[in-house]
């Protein structure tokens, strides 16, 4: 059981506590057809019909969303100069305590997966967990020779850091997809590096199996579907 102004605050973007308190005192918000006036009332949010200014409240413990970055964009809760993943969201996806699991350069493309479950995020981010990260690179010259029997061996990029073993799929001569492990700061350009090749473009496509939406153009996103978010729980 919850307070009903604190429930409201967290499920809808841009209102407050004060705001909700205030909607609460004005009559706005009932709870199973019965008009709550003090902002200490307690509910079951899973349970209880909900709903503010006659719109019902559908309740999420969290979200997970997937997110098809755009190049320009970072990965990040705020920033002063750029625009980040959050401003990408629109209104009814938007809530206080969302973050970026993992980041994507600011010129990388592709699949992020935005939520505001610190647990999961956790899991997916520990370099324990190994969740498989799938991308696709285009090269500004051709693939070298052995690419991916180095890859499979696991690369040494420079700094010394070993990589874990990936799998790389050629699919042209300069294009291919590298599925990855772990999560090493620029790690795809820094494995292409060390074989002497620039990567001149690269998007992640696949997180824990959960292919990017092809429908999704730069920029849009959408919930997780149940048998992505249980994929996800089980990664």
């Amino acid at each position: 059981m919850e307070r009903i102004d604190k429930v409201i605050s967290e499920q809808l973007s841009g209102i407050s506590r004060k705001d909700a308190r205030a909607m609460i005192r004005a009559g706005e918000v009932a709870i199973n057809g019965r008009t709550a006036s003090d902002p200490a009332q307690k509910t079951d949010p899973g349970l209880d019909e909900i709903t503010v200014a006659g719109k019902r409240l559908f309740y999420r413990e969290h979200l997970y969303i997937m997110l098809n970055k755009p190049a320009g964009v970072v990965c990040a809760t705020r920033d002063r100069l750029s625009e980040t993943v959050l401003g990408l969201l629109p209104e009814e996806l938007r809530r206080e305590g969302l973050f970026p699991a993992g980041r994507l350069d600011r010129d990388t493309v592709g699949f992020v997966l935005i939520t505001d479950d610190g647990e999961l995020a956790h899991r997916i981010l520990s370099p324990r967990s190994h969740v498989p990260k799938r991308y696709f690179v285009r090269l500004s010259d051709d693939i070298p020779p052995g690419a991916a029997e180095r890859f499979r061996e696991g690369i040494e990029i420079d700094g010394g850091e070993m990589c874990l073993p990936a799998e790389m799929e050629q699919t042209s001569e300069r294009e291919c997809f590298l599925t990855l492990h772990e999560g090493k700061y620029h790690q795809v350009k820094r494995m292409f590096a060390a074989l002497g090749s620039s990567v001149e473009y690269l998007k992640r496509t696949e997180i824990a199996g959960i292919r990017l939406d092809e429908r999704l153009s730069e920029g849009e996103c959408r919930e997780l579907a149940p048998d992505e978010l249980e994929r996800l729980m089980n990664a």
